[in-house]
């Protein structure tokens, strides 16, 4: 008897630990899936943190996300918005860092927070809005097609802006980012450029995408043509130049040698896009 209550016993124990472990293994796939988005913008990155929540069949705003109180914007904790520099969020001035990303949904505009506290979380019941770095409001759009996981997005990316979305449902929510990132790569040309042969190529691509100094982008262009003569790409560059000063016969005569450089490097690309810009200048 003894012997059979301890073997009982021991298989009893075992299914126990057997069971604390399976447990302990079990993986199921988590609710509102966490996410982390990086997107590069003017000259660093925007990260966003965040969980996805689903719709599943429910009403969100107005019934699971009610109408005039602090959401969290999302699930889980808090969603959380890094800049790599600084930059204005819809006009107003944001210092490098990370920020709790909080917003009141309504049915025709929307309060946008960014808060200084990463500490508080999801619990918006401790909500203070002395820890507000900036507040503003933005009208919602109404999408055709329903999102049926929380989404947010980085659209819209310029070199020096972009627009965040937040979509759900059928709502679109988006707040615009921008960097000043001209006074800063001035300064980085004015610095290097007269020292230093390498950058170049990458000045004049600068002041053709930005309408700036065309003479001083075309005499980049010479240079960095010297020290790299069958560099197709920058002869191209070379023929953009020209054209937009509307020296068509230079800006043919440089596409037609981007067309032999280009060839001889097995380069398609480059030979459509040199062949369109001569048809262009005809």
């Amino acid at each position: 008897m003894i012997q059979t209550l301890k073997t009982f016993t021991a298989a009893l124990a075992l299914t126990m630990a057997t069971g604390t472990s399976l447990q302990a293994q079990l993986k199921v796939p988590a609710p509102s899936p966490s996410q982390t988005l990086k997107q590069a913008m003017g000259l660093s990155e925007i990260t966003i943190d965040y969980s996805r929540p689903g719709a599943k069949g429910r009403v969100i705003y107005g019934d699971v996300v009610p109408f005039g109180k602090v959401w969290r914007t999302g699930a889980n904790g808090s969603t959380k918005i890094t800049f790599g520099e600084d930059v204005k969020v819809e006009g107003n001035a944001v210092a490098a860092g990370t920020y709790a990303l909080y917003t009141i949904p309504n049915k025709d505009s929307w309060e946008i927070m960014l808060y200084k506290d990463l500490t508080l979380g999801g619990n918006v019941a401790d909500y203070k809005k002395e820890n507000e770095l900036v507040r503003f409001s933005v009208k919602p759009k109404a999408l055709s097609e329903k999102v049926e996981t929380f989404t947010i997005d980085v659209a819209d990316v310029t070199s020096n802006s972009a627009n965040i979305e937040l979509n759900w449902e059928k709502t679109r929510v988006a707040f615009n980012v921008t960097a000043d990132i001209d006074s800063k790569i001035m300064k980085n040309i004015e610095t290097n450029v007269v020292n230093d042969n390498r950058p170049y190529f990458q000045a004049a691509s600068y002041y053709y995408e930005n309408n700036k100094d065309l003479a001083k982008a075309y005499e980049w262009t010479e240079k960095a043509i010297a020290a790299n003569p069958k560099a197709f790409w920058i002869v191209m560059l070379k023929a953009k130049i020209q054209a937009k000063q509307k020296d068509k016969k230079g800006a043919i005569a440089s596409a037609e040698q981007v067309i032999a450089l280009a060839t001889e490097a097995k380069n398609d690309d480059y030979v459509t896009m040199a062949k369109k810009l001569i048809a262009e200048n005809k």
